[in-house]
C-alpha cells in the first residue's frame, strides 16, 4: 500500500470515527438529560432520538469493521433527524403563548437548557446531525460514490 492509499484510509477512518463519536456523545447527552437531570422529552425530542440512537450503534460497528459502505444507510437517518431538529428549533422560537407547539404531555417549546440565551437542546441535536452528515458526505466522496 503506497502513501496515498494509507492517507486515504486514515482519512476514511477519521470521518467514520467522528460520525460515530458525535452520535454516541449526543445519545449519551440525551440519556443524561432525561434519566439523570429528569428533563422530560417532548414528542419532537423523541423523534430526534429515534434517528440518533441507531446511529451510535451502527456507526460504531462500521468503524470497528472499517465499513464505509454504511454511508448509504446512515446518511438518510442523519438527514431526517436533522429535519426534525430544524423544525423543533423553529417551534421553540414561536411566541410562548402559541398553541402550535402543544405536541404532547411536554410542550415542544419547553426550554430546559438555554446556554448563552439561544443554545437549546434541539439546536445541540441539530449541530450533532450536521456534523454527522458532513462526516458521512466526506466518506462518500472518499469512496468515490455518487
Amino acid at each position: 500500500m503506497d502513501e496515498k492509499d494509507t492517507n486515504k484510509k486514515k482519512s476514511k477512518s477519521f470521518w467514520l470515527f467522528l460520525a460515530w463519536a458525535v452520535a454516541t456523545f449526543a445519545t449519551a447527552g440525551s440519556l443524561y438529560m432525561s434519566e439523570v437531570m429528569h428533563f422530560t422529552p417532548c414528542s419532537l425530542c423523541w423523534f430526534q432520538r429515534i434517528f440518533m440512537y441507531p446511529l451510535s450503534i451502527v456507526l460504531g460497528i462500521a468503524f470497528v469493521k472499517e465499513d464505509t459502505a454504511i454511508v448509504k444507510y446512515t446518511l438518510p437517518l442523519a438527514i431526517i433527524g436533522g429535519g426534525f431538529s430544524i423544525y423543533h428549533t423553529i417551534i421553540q422560537k414561536i411566541p410562548p403563548d402559541s398553541t402550535i407547539a402543544a405536541c404532547g404531555p411536554t410542550s415542544c417549546q419547553e426550554d430546559y437548557l438555554n446556554w448563552f440565551g439561544f443554545i437549546t437542546i434541539p439546536m445541540l441535536a441539530l449541530l450533532a446531525f450536521i456534523i454527522i452528515v458532513i462526516a458521512l458526505l466526506r466518506l462518500r466522496k472518499l469512496d468515490g460514490a455518487n
